[in-house]
């Protein structure tokens, strides 16, 4: 059978996501163009005509990857609800819960990085972005009044910071902490750094039921928070 043509864009979309999907199955160490061209049936030369060497591919896959993590966060946070809830949305989609496909990529980076300046670059502007998209939300709660926070800026940092540290653990220590616990722990954080009032780390188990962001949240959070479903769009045909 023919194989469909595909525009340089669609081409390059395809490759991205079989890298992604090469580098969840062996890692960046081990990955090689060849894996990402078997995986298409194309030959490893088109894989080098669009993306030079193995480091410049596989950094734009983990950008790839990771700007999907942020079109969700971007959704979450700009939904039209207070800003406690639009928070608590992204941070209980955000924890390290499910299978956690997609932190097992992020730590992959997170190792390669040290070692590969392109990747380093392309994971730090993507952290800055996440942690500037939580800066933001905070900040307008502060000033419409819902909580104090007088250092949104901090409190996006130390959030990340906590919600990656047990990431790195229950992702490299698998049934180390259940789902129910990580949520929990994940809400106290927040309670903790909006000077929220305490016993308000659970929505739903008071008279407030949860709202559909909340909900939308908890089933975020099934897929194994970022990147659950990253780069499992709808395939190309080749």
């Amino acid at each position: 059978m023919a194989r469909v043509r595909l525009s340089v864009a669609e081409r390059r979309e395809e490759l991205l996501r079989a890298a992604v999907e090469q580098i969840e199955a062996r890692g960046v160490a081990a990955v090689r163009i060849a894996d990402v061209a078997s995986a298409l049936g194309v030959s490893n030369a088109l894989v080098l005509y669009h993306f030079s060497s193995k480091e410049q591919l596989v950094a734009a896959a983990f950008a790839h990857a990771a700007e999907a993590d942020l079109a969700h966060l971007r959704r979450l946070l700009g939904r039209r609800t207070t800003a406690v809830r639009r928070l608590r949305a992204a941070v209980r989609w955000y924890a390290p819960t499910g299978q956690a496909k997609g932190w097992r990529l992020w730590i992959e980076g997170w190792a390669a990085s040290l070692r590969d300046p392109e990747l380093r670059r392309v994971a730090a502007s993507l952290d800055q972005e996440w942690k500037a998209a939580l800066t933001r939300v905070i900040a307008e709660g502060a000033a419409a009044g819902e909580f104090r926070c007088t250092d949104p800026a901090s409190a996006a940092w130390r959030l990340t910071a906590f919600l990656d540290g047990l990431a790195v653990q229950t992702t490299a220590y698998a049934g180390s902490l259940s789902r129910t616990a990580m949520l929990r722990w994940a809400d106290a954080a927040l309670v903790r750094e909006l000077n929220l009032p305490a016993g308000n780390e659970e929505p739903g188990d008071g008279a407030e039921p949860p709202s559909d962001t909340e909900k939308a949240a908890r089933a975020d959070a099934a897929t194994g928070g970022p990147g659950g479903p990253v780069g499992q769009g709808p395939q190309e045909t080749a």
